[in-house]
């Protein structure tokens, strides 16, 4: 598969790194202590992590060109918008286990660092794959079609993380505690070192964005299996996850149709892998820039126009979900209410 290829000298690939870390360390010191996140702190953070993003795409311009640098903000749109649907999802699983407002920035800054280590691996290895293997190109095109296609005709379904496979194993291998001991993963009862409600709910955030991550990389990889390129494009898009999540989650009712613009992005990024091998060849970016940004823009605006009428929870309250309020202790150990069930946005896919 011939891709756009420059070389990148490994202490650029350190620097970059470092630089992610250091970002991450920031997030961590400025959100240490357990308050709750207003929409206005985290519309300021959100912001704050776009123009980081955004600004790393101008320093690939002075640095190489236009063409890399169009290339990296395609991706970065692309992982963009898919990460929204990874907002309706974690505002499911926060409220099925009735997650306190003040305890869900811990769960998401460290779902943010597993979910970057598990794209980090599936970027070379499905980069290595499509280099190497070129009938693989046919096969991640047609799994983000079907995607693609899952996601735009899917139905309100129940949601349950607790039955997830992955929840259920660790809960098998791992004594837990059904409650919250404040924002604690593990506690000691009787001699013995147990896990607590809030780690459970950390491996379903964990367990679900890995179906996200096969999905976002394979989107990004049929724009461009340059690694460095898909790996800042889903670094840059992911550091912002957390803040996004509170900045969205009490305007998610409002992106009722965002769902049919995330399915043809899917597909389209499927097409466009497959033609890849064809003597079609890769679709130009100028075209999958456009396309992709008109599909985001129309999705949006479609959503917003059609349901301008409904309430939203943008005031300088809880950012989150509703399960802060009355959900269990915000400080010291106690027990939260028993899990409810919640029904699955149409945005959401068959898991958790």
């Amino acid at each position: 598969m011939n891709d756009l290829a420059f070389p990148v000298p490994l202490w650029v690939w350190a620097a970059v790194t470092l630089g992610i870390c250091v970002m991450l360390a920031v997030d961590l010191i400025a959100h240490r202590d357990n308050h709750v996140i207003g929409f206005k702190e985290a519309a300021i953070w959100s912001s704050i992590w776009i123009a980081i993003g955004l600004g790393f795409g101008l320093i690939l311009l002075a640095w190489q060109g236009g063409e890399v640098s169009s290339t990296y903000y395609a991706g970065y749109l692309i992982e963009k918008a898919l990460s929204i649907d990874n907002v309706f999802v974690f505002a499911l699983v926060f409220s099925f286990f009735a997650v306190p407002d003040a305890y869900q920035h811990k769960v998401l800054f460290w779902g943010v660092l597993g979910a970057l280590a598990a794209r980090l691996v599936f970027i070379f290895v499905g980069a290595e794959l499509l280099q190497v293997l070129f009938w693989t190109a046919y096969l991640f095109g047609a799994f983000l079609i079907w995607t693609g296609w899952k996601m735009a005709v899917s139905k309100d379904e129940e949601v349950h993380p607790d039955r997830n496979p992955v929840v259920r194993l660790v809960k098998k291998l791992i004594p837990t505690d059904p409650t919250f001991h404040g924002d604690k993963f593990f506690i000691r009862k009787g001699g013995k070192r147990i896990a607590t409600l809030l780690f459970v709910v950390l491996v379903a955030v964990e367990a679900t964005d890995l179906i996200f991550a096969v999905d976002s990389v394979a989107a990004v990889l049929a724009i461009t299996t340059n690694t460095f390129l898909v790996w800042t494009a889903n670094a840059f898009a992911v550091l912002g996850l957390r803040s996004l999540y509170f900045c969205l989650a009490g305007l998610l009712r409002r992106f009722a149709y965002l769902h049919y613009g995330l399915a043809v992005l899917l597909a389209f990024a499927g097409v466009k892998l497959i033609l890849s091998e064809t003597p079609v060849g890769k679709l130009p970016i100028p075209l999958t820039l456009g396309v992709i940004a008109a599909t985001i823009t129309v999705s949006i605006a479609w959503s917003l126009i059609a349901t301008r009428n409904q309430p939203t929870d943008t005031d300088d309250g809880p950012a989150g979900t509703d399960t802060g309020a009355g959900a269990g202790p915000v400080n010291g150990e106690g027990t939260a209410p028993a899990p409810h069930q919640s029904a699955a946005s149409p945005h959401t896919k068959d898991s958790p």
